[in-house]
């Protein structure tokens, strides 16, 4: 590997954790490569863009960006979800040095290579890429475990862009765990589009690490996960039966008391439309085991308002539902027709107007839900992780809180401060709070 070189790259990547987590294996190539990097499109000899095209709105950020990029410099190269619309990019960008679609690696290190005939990629060590650079703060990584979804929602193009479920084998997915906690990681988050299927695309067959047959299931993964004494968070897990086992397991603290399960509704005849899986009065009456199970769980999910045919009596009705269920953590994403979304054929479709109006009558009542719920926190003594230390003041976060979605939890300096430092895990007690953060003083 060279000590240096002349090239330099401007990165950009663009979307959910998923694209990071692909991001960081790309960059961890061109680093071993030797390659520079830029903080500005005219100071780099290349610009790399990871997309995003889950909805509208993200397509036409990446668009936005892939022609600012070529404003200020002539070699540009897409990846990314929107990749797969290749002949759109070619035919709108014409001078693109490469276009490939999300996960493909080899594509953008080969036009790289293209570019830069001196550059050698033949002798990175392909094996788990992204512990060598993180674009997260040192303290966190995700940890992805699986590709693409099996799912057929009607308003979600994932399996398009990203194709069918592939789980990685748990032997891989240990030894980046690992070699992340040897790096300084103090919590993984693990994500994937459908965490709780993991290993059912192979059929759970086994797999060896360290001297032991390992069943690739999310049960078996999460057990081994816990063994690393490092705080381990799941996204995006569907509702299924096994889902009770991992809340024991979070009530046993093998695991963090956090399930983020994107719901999307309440209404039978929308989750119909949306073909998902979970029913309304079902979720309630699992909700309320889980939480008998374990006490301290935080259940965060995310809905949709204006989906084609929600009629006001169906978004009421989601109204309803958070009133019972009262989750911990909610986001709210109006109705995007991105195209190729099997929904856009259903009618009618709702006027932005309404759409936003339906969000932010939903994102008031879980505001007054989330006060209410924060309000009981007050007197309690918390464990947190500390993610930033300013000159103000101390910003940290609850097992019950994931890094940049959900709150935060703002501590006052004492003098005790000048011992504590990014990535400590300490106890605080809570004072004060508001509709979605915590203020505490240390223990």
């Amino acid at each position: 590997m060279p000590s240096h070189t002349p090239y330099k790259i401007a990165f950009v990547s663009l979307g959910c954790p998923k694209n990071l987590v692909d991001s960081q294996q790309i960059l961890s190539h061109l680093k071993q490569a030797g390659l520079g990097f830029a903080l500005d499109y005219k100071d780099a000899n290349m610009v790399i863009i990871n997309t995003c095209a889950f909805i509208d709105e993200a397509i036409k950020e990446s668009i936005d960006t892939i022609e600012d990029a070529i404003k200020e410099n002539s070699k540009v190269i897409i990846t990314g979800c929107l990749g797969k619309q290749e002949q759109m990019l070619k035919q709108r960008f014409p001078k693109l040095l490469s276009v490939s679609a999300a996960g493909d690696i080899n594509s953008v290190l080969r036009a790289v290579s293209y570019a830069f005939p001196d550059i050698d990629f033949n002798n990175n060590d392909d094996d788990n890429k992204q512990t060598d650079l993180l674009l997260t703060p040192p303290h966190y990584a995700y940890l992805k475990i699986s590709e693409g979804c099996n799912h057929k929602c009607s308003f979600c193009i994932i399996p398009d862009l990203r194709g069918p479920l592939k789980s990685r084998t748990i032997d891989d997915i240990l030894i980046q765990a690992y070699n992340l906690k040897n790096n300084g990681v103090k919590e993984l988050l693990i994500i994937a589009q459908d965490t709780a299927a993991f290993g059912s695309d192979n059929k759970y067959k086994s797999s060896f690490f360290a001297g032991r047959v390992l069943k690739n299931n999310i049960k078996i993964l999460c057990n081994e996960l816990a063994k690393l004494g490092l705080w381990i968070r799941l996204h995006y897990v569907y509702p299924y039966e096994i889902v009770d086992d991992l809340v024991v397991m979070m009530a046993e603290g093998k695991i963090l008391p956090y399930l983020d399960m994107p719901l999307q509704h309440a209404n039978m005849a929308i989750l119909k439309n949306m073909r998902r899986p979970a029913k309304a009065q079902n979720m309630i009456e699992k909700i309320k085991k889980w939480r008998q199970i374990c006490p301290d769980l935080t259940i965060r999910s995310t809905f949709i308002t204006g989906f084609p045919t929600e009629t006001e009596q169906q978004f009421n009705e989601l109204l309803d539902f958070l009133k019972i269920v009262k989750l911990d953590r909610v986001g709210c994403f109006t109705y995007s027709p991105v195209k190729g979304a099997k929904s856009n054929t259903l009618q009618p479709h709702i006027t932005p107007a309404i759409q936003e109006h339906r969000k932010k009558t939903l994102m008031q009542l879980q505001a007054d839900i989330s006060y209410d719920l924060l309000q009981n926190k007050i007197g309690r003594t918390m464990e947190v992780i500390i993610d930033k230390i300013n000159n103000k003041q101390i910003i940290a976060r609850t097992r019950g809180d994931a890094p940049d979605i959900d709150g935060k939890v703002y501590i006052q300096k004492t003098k005790q401060q000048n011992k504590i430092f990014t990535g400590d895990l300490v106890k605080v007690k809570i004072t004060k709070a508001d509709s979605y953060d915590l203020f505490a003083v240390l223990e």
